[in-house]
């Protein structure tokens, strides 16, 4: 059984997380620079067997898309593309910011750590993947 790989897409960074290879438990990753995302997820992949690309979809309160699907639609194509023989399933990631950053105060992490973009986005990453988990 390969690994779930979640992806929080933005247009600098991507945050990264993973499932062991059970599927069971997420973790984060990493943060990506988004310019390098496909070549990064190309050399995992290779490294790793992953059954699964779980993406991020943001959502307006009324539910329709946000202004950045268009981006990750586009990163769709291409990573289908890049990587044909992984599946990609769509998560709604409403709140994965704002719970991220709340997960980080829960956890003590000073003012300054909390500034750490890169840090949000591999924990919204991680929120996403066990938002995914669940819903299994």
């Amino acid at each position: 059984m390969g690994r779930i790989l979640a992806i929080d897409f933005g247009t600098k960074r991507t945050g990264i997380a993973v499932t062991d290879e059970l599927q069971i438990i997420a973790s984060g990753l990493t943060t990506v620079n988004t310019k390098d995302l496909i070549s990064f997820l190309k050399e995992y992949t290779n490294k790793e067997a992953v059954d699964l690309f779980v993406i991020g979809e943001p959502k307006q309160m009324d539910n329709t898309a946000s202004q950045s699907e268009t981006y990750i639609k586009e990163f769709i194509v291409k990573l289908e593309k890049a990587i044909p023989n992984v599946g990609i399933q769509r998560v709604d990631e409403r709140f994965t910011s704002k719970m991220a950053f709340q997960t980080m105060i829960d956890s003590g992490l000073k003012k300054k750590q909390r500034q750490n973009k890169a840090l949000i986005d591999e924990i919204s990453a991680t929120l996403i993947l066990q938002n995914y988990l669940y819903s299994k």
